[in-house]
């Protein structure tokens, strides 16, 4: 016997034959794993392996024995004969007891099995076998008890890993290994700090072992995705994933299925959108918070009180803006590109459509409102299509559609030149006349809308917001606020909502170096400090994942820090002008219209310095101590063997 290889004997004098030649569909199928079936000549039974008796069935037709490398084999006398009471079987040996290969462990009256018109076949199965073996040899044909039938191999034992910090590479192939393999990978796509994965079976992969690993912070179910939470390193993690997954950019995109996911159509709906604006915005959102800081730095060189270092007619100010402003502008382009790439579609016909929107001289028109053209009494103008977002992602999805038909009705030789044209020609027509400013004048509704709420309720939406956005971050449900966000800066110029959000940011920042500061275990100060870091410049998901969610009063401290903080921004009306949050994005606060109104600025300083000390005094008081025990998600127990 080889390495990691167990034999299984003959259980009886008889016929050996395949476990898909057997008469029961469960058994013949492997859904109680891998086996073989053996047809008997006579009614003694041995045991096919050595080990533990594990279980025997109160009808006596069925014995479980465990072998010391982990193996649960199973021995089913007969098909169906657990309806015969245990009449036709007599067990010679106990639970408990430990058994030696060929020795006698049962009876079995054939003829009376027979009588009943029941198959008398036995079965051995390996009921854990997807864990514990990659692959068996059974030799079929005549046998006698005690012969050597079938061959088991062992999974080799994996290093356990999840103590140990993991090469880029190494993680690469551990995540790709644990979300079901390559072939159950659909689609990929990152955002600031998550890989999410659209699989074609989630049950395939294993959250907890992902969820263990260092270098891995959580596992999420949300959005339609399968999310890995990596932190700030995700772009280095998701690159060395596509590297070992060269042609999953060509894939195309997974149709949607009828299968019953447990969800509503509503909530499959939901879920869907959340994907697709996360897909489309996610790589935009670096470029757009880069500009805002940029802006607002820009402002704050234009200060008088700093002695205006910048003049806002210099060529320096203008060239410099020039390279934030383009981000906004040509937002359009930026969005349809990379809509089409989580589509799987043609970004550069998608992009060619964001250029047409925001060319210059449907720009000017859209400015002065000049009219398209009249149908009755409806009047059909020109908009402004620069900083918008919705249009532009309803448009990729238009463009998607188009190419799919027509690389069905059009021939191959034909489609090179035509698809692009007709898609062109199409989708901007459309997106000019009909879903363009329907879009844009419900985005900018909405987002006026928002502003004027949190504005309005002053307080009581500061405290709300403040207190459970976080929440929406934990499932990635703040994908749906964030395009709302960049389309009231865009449409307005500023954002109450998002100077909110911001005080979120700094109180998890603080509540998570409040456990830095306070622990005396070398591990929680590290990646608390690291993760205090990151939530002061803006990503929260490290302190969130890393040490607030697992520590649950962290957490809460969290929120009611931010409660505070965003209780004294609807106080003080404070706005934002840039999408930039938390800490770094100081600069955002500051009016790039009127540098001198310092109102939002000052409000920036003292909702930040509220969240900080609330969240951090109610960590060390109340939300932390090293007594504590780290939150883990609770092994899944085994599901005890069942008999058929």
């Amino acid at each position: 016997m080889g390495h990691g290889e167990i034999e299984l004997l003959a259980p009886a004098n008889g016929e050996v034959i395949a476990l898909s030649k057997t008469s029961d569909s469960i058994f013949s199928k492997g859904t109680m794993g891998q086996g073989f079936g053996l047809t008997p000549s006579d009614g003694e039974v041995v045991a096919p392996v050595s080990g533990k008796v594990t279980m025997i069935a109160e009808t006596k037709h069925a014995i479980g024995i465990t072998t010391d490398d982990g193996l649960e084999v199973l021995v089913h006398m007969g098909v169906d004969t657990v309806g015969l009471n245990g009449e036709p079987f007599e067990v010679l040996i106990k639970n408990g007891d430990t058994v030696e290969e060929g020795q006698d462990i049962a009876t079995m009256d054939l003829d009376f099995i027979k009588n009943k018109g029941l198959d008398t076949t036995i079965m051995i199965l390996i009921t854990n076998s997807s864990m514990k073996i990659d692959g068996l040899d059974v030799e079929e044909g005549p046998a006698k008890n005690g012969d050597v039938v079938a061959h088991a191999y062992l999974k080799e034992d994996e290093e356990d890993t999840s103590d140990k910090k993991l090469s880029y590479d190494e993680l690469a192939t551990f995540i790709i290994k644990n979300v079901g393999g390559k072939d159950n990978i659909n689609s990929l796509v990152h955002c600031i700090t998550r890989l999410r994965f659209n699989l074609k079976d989630e049950s395939k992969a294993n959250d907890d072992k992902l969820k263990n690993q260092r270098g891995i912070l959580e596992i999420m179910h949300a959005g339609g995705q399968y999310q890995v939470v990596i932190g700030n390193e995700v772009t280095n993690v998701f690159d060395a994933v596509m590297k070992q997954l060269p042609g999953l950019g060509n894939n195309p995109a997974p149709e949607p299925t009828n299968q019953d996911d447990g969800k509503n159509h509503v909530s499959r709906a939901f879920g869907n959108l959340i994907g697709f604006i996360t897909g489309s915005m996610s790589p935009v959102i670096g470029v757009i918070a880069a500009s805002g800081i940029i802006k607002g730095l820009l402002a704050l060189l234009t200060l008088p009180q700093l002695g205006a270092l910048l003049n806002v007619k210099s060529p320096v100010y203008i060239t410099v803006s020039a390279m934030a402003d383009s981000a906004f502008f040509f937002l359009p382009i930026i969005v349809g590109f990379a809509a089409a790439k989580r589509l799987n579609s043609d970004p550069i016909i998608a992009a060619v459509i964001g250029g047409f929107i925001t060319y210059p001289q449907m720009i000017s028109w859209g400015t002065a409102g000049k009219m398209m053209f009249n149908l009755g009494s409806w009047n059909f103008q020109f908009l402004n299509y620069s900083y918008s977002i919705f249009p532009m992602i309803l448009a990729a999805w238009l463009a998607t559609k188009c190419e799919q038909w027509l690389k069905k009705v059009l021939p191959s030789y034909l489609q090179m030149i035509f698809i692009p044209l007709i898609t062109i020609l199409a989708v901007s027509t459309i997106t000019l006349v009909v879903t363009g400013p329907v879009i844009q004048g419900a985005a900018n509704g909405i987002a006026v809308f928002i502003n004027w709420l949190v504005s309005a309720s002053g307080w009581v939406g500061g405290l709300i917001i403040g207190a459970f956005y976080q929440l929406l971050v934990i499932f990635g449900l703040h994908w749906g606020v964030v395009p709302l966000i960049a389309q009231q800066i865009a449409g307005t110029g500023q954002s109450a909502l998002n100077a909110i959000v911001c005080s979120t940011m700094v109180a998890q920042g603080a509540a998570v170096l409040a456990v830095a500061i306070k622990s005396k275990k070398a591990d929680m100060k590290e990646l608390g400090i690291a993760a205090a870091i990151s939530a002061f410049c803006g990503v929260t998901e490290p302190a969130l994942y890393g040490i607030n969610l697992r520590f649950k009063k962290v957490f809460a401290s969290g929120c009611i820090g931010s409660a505070f903080g965003g209780l004294v921004t609807g106080l003080m009306h404070g706005t934002m002008y840039g999408f930039t949050g938390s800490l770094i994005g100081f600069s955002s606060f500051f009016n790039p219209v009127h540098p001198t109104q310092l109102n939002s600025f000052y409000t920036f300083l003292i909702s930040s310095a509220v969240s900080i000390i609330v969240a951090f005094i109610a960590t060390w008081v109340w939300g932390y101590n090293d007594n504590m025990t780290m939150g883990k998600k609770v092994e899944k127990k085994k599901r005890p063997g069942s008999a058929k």
